[in-house]
């Protein structure tokens, strides 16, 4: 089987976990990384993440390279993404995750050095439509919501959107606030006198719990056919995408989970890790 040849420009934390997700998938390769650091640098961030733990393979530099898994990796250090010479390596996608190219015009750069598709995996400045990625002829905008929502990935958002007006229509939302730990709340994990997860470790957790501002709000009100379908879907439809647990989870409990998200009925509430599950999506696209 071919494996699909990509490149990534900029090894921040996304570009560093759609990587690592990339060693996962056989029809993928990364043939190329373009930053800034110097590429011993680059190996120590690939080994060592606090967040998500040892890289689960071999890291070394060889001759400039970045030698990962026995697969050598082209290193550069360019400015500019016509600089890149994306054909010579044959990398066919290139993951954009600098945060700095985010226009059609300054990712065509990629376009010109030999690249067939881009991903940007930030929001895009020429498209401001709430999308979860929008596909043209050279350029697939993984875009993020571009009104303020909690810098929400819509991958997240859109599919339990998408399900709900489907379904139903939508006719309300949730206000979420998120507040800063505060003194009775747990240094480490221990038992509660209010709820389990209110037990659970603050400096590690945003933990779902009631406030007068959120009181204020508006509220998404989920009926139970609509958590029975919901239901339903993570385990037929949208398996490996959508969850579903009634359990008292808290926001470290997805840390590592490569689904889109995951609904909570009893809290009302979707959960999902910000960088594993986005970077899976940067992938999938």
């Amino acid at each position: 089987m071919s494996k699909i040849k990509v490149g990534i420009n900029g090894f921040g934390r996304i570009g560093r976990l759609a990587f690592r997700v990339a060693q996962e998938r056989a029809d993928i390769q990364v043939v190329a990384i373009n930053d800034l650091i110097d590429v011993d640098y680059m190996a120590y961030m690939l080994k060592y993440d606090s967040t998500h733990g040892l890289f689960k393979g071999t890291v070394e530099v060889k001759d400039g390279h970045l030698i990962v898994n026995g697969n050598q990796i082209r290193v550069t250090a360019e400015k500019s993404p016509a600089s890149l010479k994306w054909g010579e390596v044959g990398a066919d996608y290139v993951i954009e995750s600098t945060g700095i190219f985010l226009t059609k015009d300054s990712a065509q750069g990629h376009i010109d050095a030999g690249a067939k598709k881009v991903i940007m995996s930030a929001p895009s400045k020429d498209d401001t439509r709430c999308l979860s990625w929008v596909s043209t002829k050279d350029l697939i905008l993984l875009t993020w919501f571009s009104f303020p929502m909690l810098l929400v990935p819509p991958t997240v958002l859109r599919l339990s959107q998408r399900f709900l007006n489907d379904n139903w229509g939508i006719e309300e939302g949730l206000m979420t606030t998120v507040h800063a730990m505060t003194a009775t709340q747990k240094t480490v994990d221990g038992p509660s006198a209010k709820d389990w997860r209110g037990g659970r470790g603050a400096g590690q957790n945003i933990i779902p719990s009631s406030t007068g501002a959120a009181k204020a709000g508006v509220y998404l009100l989920l009926t139970l056919r609509f958590v029975h379908k919901m239901k339903e879907a993570s385990e037929t439809t949208m398996k490996g995408v959508l969850g579903y647990t009634e359990d008292a989870v808290v926001s470290n409990d997805f840390l590592g989970d490569p689904r889109t998200s995951s609904l909570m009925p009893k809290q009302s509430f979707l959960g999902y890790d910000n960088e594993w599950g986005y970077s899976n999506k940067v992938v999938d696209c």
